[in-house]
């Protein structure tokens, strides 16, 4: 058995044939190559250097994997294909299900790096956004805090007043800019409307009428609506013995709503949380349970401590706890200042990598630490036929015990 498993796994790595399954090769005609990046494995699989190390675009409804070496089983093959055979009737339950190319399921995940000057991240998050609708997404997340350093110290000078949940904007150039107050936030919506797109805010520091300090995203669609507000319901308050110490607390207040809407046929439910959020399965699991959401997206940004850890074991956790793609979105790695050469605020560092995870918990699109932008057409039938093929919904034991909104 031994020699025979060895002779497939020979004959799989060395064959040029194109193999039967979707999720077995990652061939480059189908792929855009835009940057440098990697086309990551299966937990199944062992991490190995992908022979394609250019290709920077996956496209999820084709995503096909490499064969680094021979190490792999037709087991490993079986499993990660297993969502792509799976039956499809439950396909035509939800407009977010389908695979025939008829809506633009094409994401767009910005990395940028953020500094300082707050005009400069501005101009730069103009044009990551201008770059992901040449692109042809038709949903952009940017990372979490991208207008101000990620100091709690600068919260208060960089935050901004945004509209309220139902805002539409609407500006002629005649009458006071409604948004005039929140120039920020004026470059999602420009861009929402101009190129018909749906954006997730990423995040930036909120200061409400009662001088309350909130990370906030903003969540609009192509008509310029605000048809999600979410206010960072997790403080990141932490202490590692040798590792980080941060206390978003010492200045932000903690938002106290769940957060998801409506994409449209494209992608159906959106869920919405921001970094340290990701990190409480209760708050994805109730998302879900209320608005079977198909998207889980984190705008967020992990250290050199958490991020290395965490920050993809997090992603495919949530992805698998609620058999849904997790989408995260960081700012680029800027490394700490020289001596003599400090900012004035206390520098962090982030750990970048923003990634798309599938329904199965593979990685479909990931980038560096670099700045990069990670565009994934997303398969969203996977979403049904996961539910379907393992349906932990309705295997719930309501009886033993109950997860409830408070």
């Amino acid at each position: 058995t031994t020699m025979r498993s060895s002779r497939l796994a020979l004959f799989l790595a060395t064959s040029t044939r194109t193999p039967s399954s979707s999720a077995f090769a990652i061939h480059q005609r189908n792929l855009s190559k835009i940057g440098k990046s990697r086309a990551a494995s299966s937990s199944i699989f062992s991490r190995s250097p992908i022979s394609s190390p250019e290709i920077k675009t996956y496209s999820s409804k084709t995503f096909t994997r490499a064969l680094p070496n021979a190490n792999f089983s037709l087991a490993a093959r079986r499993s990660s294909a297993f969502i792509r055979n799976m039956s499809t009737a439950a396909s035509t339950e939800t407009n977010a299900n389908a695979d025939d190319g008829s809506s633009n399921t094409r994401v767009a995940l910005l990395q940028f790096k953020v500094t300082e000057d707050k005009a400069t991240n501005q101009a730069t998050a103009r044009s990551f956004l201008r770059q992901a609708h040449e692109k042809g997404a038709s949903l952009v997340v940017l990372p979490e805090i991208w207008n101000s350093p990620y100091a709690t110290t600068a919260f208060g000078e960089y935050a901004e007043s945004l509209p309220a949940m139902g805002f539409q904007y609407k500006y002629d150039g005649k009458d006071d800019d409604p948004l005039s107050a929140c120039p920020s936030a004026k470059i999602l919506f420009e861009a929402a409307v101009n190129y018909k797109i749906h954006i997730i805010g990423g995040s930036i520091p909120e200061i409400d009428t009662n001088g309350n300090i909130y990370n906030t995203c903003l969540c609009i669609s192509p008509e310029g609506k605000v048809v999600g507000k979410h206010r960072k319901v997790h403080l990141f308050d932490i202490d590692v013995p040798g590792g980080i110490t941060f206390r978003e607390s010492d200045t932000l207040s903690p938002g106290n709503t769940m957060t998801a809407f409506d994409a449209g046929e494209s992608f159906g439910s959106v869920g919405v949380g921001i970094c340290y959020d990701i990190r409480f399965p209760e708050y994805a699991m109730l998302l879900t349970k209320k608005h079977m959401c198909n998207l889980l997206v984190y705008p967020g940004a992990f250290n050199m401590t958490t991020g290395p850890a965490h920050w993809e074991l997090l992603q495919k956790a949530r992805a698998v706890d609620n058999q849904c793609f997790v989408l995260t979105a960081s700012p680029a790695r800027t490394e700490e200042p020289n001596d003599g050469e400090e900012g004035k605020y206390k520098h962090y560092t982030a750990w970048g990598h923003s990634t798309v995870i599938n329904p199965w918990g593979e990685v479909v699109g990931t980038c560096g630490a670099e700045e990069d932008i990670v565009v994934v057409d997303l398969a969203m039938g996977d979403v049904a036929r996961m539910r379907e093929g393992i349906p932990t919904f309705s295997q719930k034991r309501d009886d033993m015990y109950k997860l409830t909104e408070s």
